[in-house]
């Protein structure tokens, strides 16, 4: 009976161990790097230091900055970094663009965007960040830009539909 009980504990704790071993990988693919993505972006909640930096606004073809969709929610307003945009590089600690809501005169970061055009990406998979691919934008597109994958981050705000969905339901313009 004694040895029963000591096989038991020792089955019980490699499915404990096992477990835990799971988590923590599965923490290591998303919630740690969007940890270090907010902690390596955090100077930038300062839109003066996002310029500083070589991020400037971006506005669609229509000339509009801040970006929602009735329905879904919005984005907010993108400065996007032209020296990280147009290669294949997929940088957690470097997005090709940073999303800001307006608070009347006062811009709020909520949100880090990665891009990555299209043509330029050349693996048969999506780009992938945070344990999720990109979403695909074809050509022509409301920004009169390449078709392009985006994947959005919502580290500075709590997004409701997912910390990597495009569209946040509590953010407007």
């Amino acid at each position: 009976m004694r040895k029963k009980r000591i096989v038991f504990a020792v089955v019980a704790a490699l499915v404990l161990a096992a477990t835990a071993s799971a988590a923590i990988v599965h923490g290591t693919n998303s919630g740690s790097q969007l940890d270090a993505a907010r902690a390596a972006t955090a100077q930038f909640r300062d839109v003066g230091n996002a310029k500083d930096a070589g991020y400037a606004e971006l506005r669609d073809a229509a000339n509009i900055a801040c970006i929602d969709l009735k329905g879904e929610g919005g984005m907010g307003i993108h400065y996007v970094n032209g020296g990280f945009v147009g290669d294949d590089v997929v940088d957690p600690l470097k997005p090709e663009a940073l999303v800001y809501e307006p608070h009347g005169k006062h811009l709020r970061l909520v949100a880090l965007e990665y891009i990555v055009f299209a043509a330029n990406w050349k693996q048969a998979a999506p780009p992938s960040l945070f344990a999720r691919s990109f979403d695909y934008t074809p050509a022509p597109n409301r920004f009169g830009i390449p078709a392009f994958w985006s994947l959005h981050a919502w580290v500075f705000k709590e997004n409701p539909a997912g910390n990597v969905m495009a569209w946040n339901p509590h953010v407007s313009c």
